[in-house]
């Protein structure tokens, strides 16, 4: 009796079977596929199985039959590839013995049989996984790198949660300190006091020191800083703006570390859509925080809120720091086809030691990057800023149709950011150069706001009008694959470095956007605030379209 060999089919030049799917005619028992030492003749073919899964076209081969002479085995197909095919050994199925024999006295020659780096004793099946692989229960086949992927997605959900809680609190809590709108302004600004001092050096941190350290810090230090919001509310007004820009210092450092750890895990092909689903966490955050302050503050009082969103700060952490790591080689769980997968056969890097300052900032696709930024963030902050006065002022909505109208956008930004991406990695993996693809997604995030903040002044019903801005903020999100996604593609060594400067660019819009947003209503309409965005759209555009690229430029 003879038990082949298991091959991968890329260690080939042709596939093994065209496009079919050859049937196993009988099935041996297991007593009798162990009486390998009876081999004679040559190979018989019709016992050769082999089946397609995904990821890769691998083929699986088979041989359990007596060995007659009627099929002569043809070395130019290249059936196995090793002059001395020994030590194929098959695991968790209860098979341990080893089939040993010289191929040459059968005709077979071929390349080595060593199928995607693995050790001869390892039965490899389609994809690169081994037979222990595929014997696992189905929780831990669950793939790691969208294990770090959820995790990263549920600590922006708690960012944004613990973010938009204040604006919410300060009602209640401005009436009883007696706060005046000029104070309460102040504390809603003191928040990025801390969150633009660390959007740089978070970036150098986790380069440095790796994602999953900082990223971890960064929730721990916010949800401590949630935790004491009231207390230091109590104590005095100076307390409570320390405290808030603590907690900026805690969340400023969370998007440039999350670029560094899934720059590492995430290969090129599900990198849109990666984060696309961590930055919808931010959205699906802030529709939370929005939801569910009002029910808490109202049954427990305004300090709930604060306590209840900072203390699930600690079970993201556990389970951080169980299951993540800064990189595939640093986990030992990782299964070897998964590791294969995500390193793609490149040489994961060593950690940055110093950061080339003079380099990076010489490079036009970095400018490209943080002028982008800007030109895309002073839109989207005004509109998540100011949409409840517009809706009130023009759309003569209440306070409360207004702030319910406000999440809708949110929602949109969730859904479509995720279409978003899925549309840039099917293009990707079609063949599509990554330059393309990414001009093409944040051409989308730029002119669709443009188009549809343009018909706002043409709109003459509230539901259109609504209508227009949930558009503009979902065809804003194709930026998640575009502008979001390029920092991994020009420089993943320094990816949470360039995502720090492009994002200081991106806060700084946010504050100076919305503070001449004020201005100009002051001398002029709703419509002046819409040209100046529209006009900042188009900048944005041409210098995306002229100076990026989805070339590595920095290694």
């Amino acid at each position: 009796m003879a038990f082949g060999a298991v091959l991968s089919s890329r260690s080939f030049g042709s596939p093994l079977v065209s496009g079919k799917e050859c049937q196993l005619k009988q099935t041996i028992p297991l007593e009798r596929r162990l009486n390998l030492p009876s081999i004679r003749g040559q190979f018989d073919l019709r016992r050769i199985c082999a089946m397609s899964m995904q990821r890769e076209r691998s083929h699986i081969c088979r041989v359990f039959s007596p060995l007659p002479t009627k099929h002569v085995f043809d070395p130019e197909r290249k059936l196995l590839s090793k002059p001395e095919c020994g030590g194929l050994k098959l695991r968790k199925l209860g098979i341990t013995t080893r089939a040993k024999y010289q191929p040459e006295q059968y005709g077979i020659a071929g390349l080595p049989l060593e199928p995607n780096g693995s050790s001869p004793e390892e039965a490899v099946l389609i994809g690169g996984e081994t037979i222990e692989e595929v014997a696992l229960p189905w929780w831990q086949q669950f793939p790691k790198r969208w294990t770090i992927v959820l995790l990263c997605f549920f600590s922006f959900l708690l960012c944004n949660m613990d973010r938009v809680n204040m604006s919410i609190a300060i009602l209640p809590m401005s009436a009883e300190f007696n706060w005046s709108p000029a104070t309460v302004g102040l504390i809603q600004s003191s928040f990025f006091w801390g969150y633009l001092l660390t959007q740089i050096a978070g970036g150098i941190w986790a380069d440095k020191f790796g994602g999953k350290v900082v990223l971890g810090f960064g929730v721990v230090w916010w949800s401590i800083a949630t935790i004491l919001t009231p207390l230091a509310a109590k104590v005095s007004l100076p307390c409570l703006l320390i405290m808030r820009a603590f907690m900026g210092i805690g969340e400023g450092v969370a998007m440039p570390a999350m670029n560094n750890i899934l720059s590492k895990w995430i290969p090129v092909v599900e990198r849109s859509r990666s984060l696309a689903l961590v930055y919808s966490g931010m959205y699906l955050g802030s529709v939370t925080g929005l939801a569910f302050s009002p029910l808490l503050i109202q049954k427990f009082g305004w300090p709930s809120v604060f306590y209840a969103f900072g203390s699930l700060g600690s079970i993201w952490f556990t389970l951080w720091l169980k299951k993540a790591r800064s990189s595939p080689l640093q986990d030992p769980e990782l299964t070897p086809s998964e590791k294969r997968l995500i390193l793609g056969g490149n040489v994961e890097r060593a950690p940055v030691t110093s950061i080339p300052w003079r380099l990076i900032l010489s490079k036009a696709p970095v400018w490209a990057l943080i002028i982008s930024h800007f030109c895309h963030n002073w839109g989207t902050f005004i509109l998540l800023t100011w949409m409840p006065t517009y809706y009130n002022q023009v759309l003569k909505f209440n306070l409360t149709e207004s702030g319910l109208l406000c999440v809708l956008p949110w929602l949109t930004m969730a859904v479509f950011a995720n279409i978003g991406g899925w549309i840039a990695d099917t293009l990707v993996a079609k063949g599509f150069s990554i330059t393309t693809v990414r001009k093409i997604m944040q051409s989308i995030g730029f002119l669709g706001p443009a188009f549809f903040l343009t018909q706002l002044s043409r709109v003459r019903t509230p539901v259109l009008a609504v209508l227009c801005m949930a558009c503009s903020q979902g065809t804003d999100a194709f930026s998640q694959s575009g502008l979001y996604s390029n920092h991994q593609d020009i420089g993943p060594r320094y990816a949470g470095v360039l995502l720090g400067l492009s994002n200081t660019a991106g806060v700084l819009a946010g504050v100076f956007g919305t503070a001449a947003t004020g201005y100009i209503l002051q001398r002029g309409s709703w419509d002046d605030v819409f040209k100046v965005s529209v006009a900042l759209y188009i900048v944005g555009t041409l210098v995306w379209n002229i100076f990026s690229t989805g070339e590595k430029i920095l290694d």
